[in-house]
């Protein structure tokens, strides 16, 4: 170690600055680790964290409690139990997260500007199984005005595109929810967020983005401010590239920052929040289920294993690498990056297929165990990627389809003839004719539409079930009967647009205990390194409820703070 050149020295080195990396920053600071350092690989916060939909799945929280919700603790281990059967997932670190979840979200809220909302009406993914809860689980961030961040603002990671109104206005889960089904009272809440958007001059003086940050910028804005207001320093446009150990322990990292390769020493504890590795294609081809590529995923373009291909130089152990937070996307032409295709295909009067124009799942199931029926029923005989979202011209005018919105927001003559060319979207008079455009077996295509149409009638998905969970029925529309999830795909003209078996970020890494210290493949641990998030192997990998990625990551975080500062909560 007296060989190495140090630049510079730090307690406690923090790698990312999503909701885990900055959750692990404040908790160590707060601990009694004050001298900490976060490396950030982009030039803004937030990464992944940022642009989802922020929301953290924390059962028995304090939150909920308050509502009055009705939960325990002895009932989300049944939940999970239920869940997660099968999983290569220890014990140990289920019951660590369970109870440890609600004590990290009660320390952030004594102690730092984190706020969180209850979401009382968001069902578990799988409501029909023991132990399951309608609502009060999961929570989104409360919304948190940008002017507070002063000129960091400026450093902020916006939420997903997709999840800003007219790509400017932000807008919670809730609202999304009300919105995007024209609830009751859409119109009254669309006018009042224009309203306040066009109003707000002085913001509009320095950014066309609304100042009300929602979702998951609204989650990182305030965990940022919290971290601003502690002065901890934040070193961007930072990348790890090694991780340096004396007789198994660590003592530092290499990084390079403006073109120059540094060494950091690391006294106490290194905290890797860095992301998975989604967009490097040469890990995707060597561990996750095909077809795979990286322009279909959500994650942030950083993500590319950094932290993972540095820990395995050190011999650490690794756990569940064929996985990913799988989602269906949209991958628009000339977009910055792909949407997620969650509550489209949910909605009634639509319906999901290969290009034997068959289904293969339930539309309106959670997107998770979607694309894990995509993956089991793909074959070179039956490709189920990409697949298609066929519906009519009711559904056009009624609901919001992705990038082509309702038929009133952005009429057919608006659609760029890009779409059309790339195969992005078709658009004809009859179902055999949709189908001819996108090459699309024609008559299995014609079959399954009228099956559906069967179904919508009686109300009964004979194939996939679909709308008989609560979960299914949350993007359902109520004016639709008998069954919500199901109206017929009669009216013409009809479309379709292809959807991608893409992801948000992958969910395997680094194998962790109870305190997210790394293990290394021979047994025991390695010394001083923790890794949190998706850098980590996930702790709830078949996603049991909204939120069950960020909800770890921040858990663990506040693990890692208490085992390097021997704190007792």
């Amino acid at each position: 170690m007296s060989e190495i050149n140090w630049h510079s020295a730090v307690d406690v080195l923090v790698v990312g600055t999503g909701n885990g990396g900055l959750t692990a920053a404040i908790c160590n600071y707060e601990m009694g680790s004050q001298d900490v350092l976060i490396i950030e690989k982009a030039d803004k916060v937030g990464g992944t964290s940022a642009t989802s939909g922020g929301g953290i799945w924390i059962p028995v929280n304090h939150y909920a409690q308050a509502a009055g919700a009705e939960d325990s603790l002895d009932e989300a281990r049944e939940y999970l139990k239920n869940t997660l059967q099968g999983e290569d997932v220890p014990a140990e670190l289920i019951e660590n997260y369970i109870v440890n979840g609600p004590k990290m979200l009660q320390f952030l809220h004594d102690r730092s500007q984190v706020r969180y909302e209850s979401l009382d009406h968001y069902p578990d993914y799988y409501t029909n199984v023991a132990g399951a809860k309608h609502g009060h689980r999961s929570l989104e961030p409360a919304p948190f005005m940008a002017s507070e961040l002063g000129s960091n603002y400026r450093r902020m990671t916006y939420t997903h595109h997709m999840m800003r109104m007219f790509g400017v206005i932000h807008f919670t889960q809730v609202e999304a929810q009300m919105l995007m089904l024209k609830m009751p009272g859409w119109i009254k809440l669309l006018g009042k967020m224009m309203w306040d958007y066009v109003t707000d001059i002085p913001w509009r003086l320095r950014t066309r983005i609304s100042r009300r940050l929602c979702c998951g910028a609204a989650g990182v804005g305030r965990l940022y401010a919290s971290v601003l207001d502690r002065n901890i320093p934040i070193q961007f446009e930072t990348s790890l590239t090694d991780i340096i150990a004396e007789d198994g322990k660590v003592v530092g990292v290499t990084v390079i920052q403006g073109g120059q390769s540094k060494n950091i020493q690391v006294k106490k504890g290194l905290i890797l929040a860095a992301g998975g590795f989604e967009h490097n294609q040469e890990l995707r081809d060597k561990y996750l289920p095909k077809p795979t590529n990286t322009e279909w995923s959500a994650g942030a373009r950083g993500n590319q294993g950094d932290a993972l291909q540095a820990s395995l130089k050190l011999g650490a152990k690794t756990r569940l690498m064929n996985g990913a937070w799988w989602t269906t996307t949209l991958c628009v032409p000339d977009e910055p990056a792909p949407r997620l295709s969650i509550m489209e295909k949910s909605f009634p009067g639509s319906c999901v297929v290969n290009k034997n124009g068959e289904r293969f799942a339930n539309e309106s199931q959670n997107y998770m165990a979607f694309q894990k029926e995509l993956f089991k029923a793909h074959s070179d005989e039956n490709p189920c990627a990409p697949a298609y979202h066929v519906f009519d011209a009711r559904f056009r005018r009624n609901y919001i389809v992705g990038p082509m919105m309702t038929a009133s927001m952005k009429p057919d003559w608006t659609i760029p003839k890009k779409w059309y060319d790339s195969g992005f979207v078709a658009k004809a008079n009859t179902v055999r004719e949709l189908a001819e455009n996108l090459g699309i077996d024609a008559e299995g295509l014609e079959a399954t539409v009228a099956k559906m149409n069967g179904y919508a009638e009686t109300g009964v998905d004979l194939d996939f079930h679909r709308g008989e969970s609560e979960y299914d029925r949350y993007y359902a529309d109520p004016s639709i009967v008998p069954n919500p999830c199901l109206a017929p795909i009669v009216e013409a003209p009809f479309y379709a647009m292809r959807i991608e078996a893409g992801d948000f970020g992958t969910l395997g890494g680094l194998d962790t205990d109870n305190n997210a210290n790394v293990i290394h493949q021979q047994g025991g641990t390695i010394q001083g390194l923790y890794a949190i998030g998706n850098c980590s192997a996930a702790i709830l990998p078949t996603y049991p409820g909204p939120g069950a990625t960020l909800g770890p990551a921040m858990t663990m975080a506040y693990q890692a703070a208490k085992a390097i500062n021997n704190y007792q909560d």
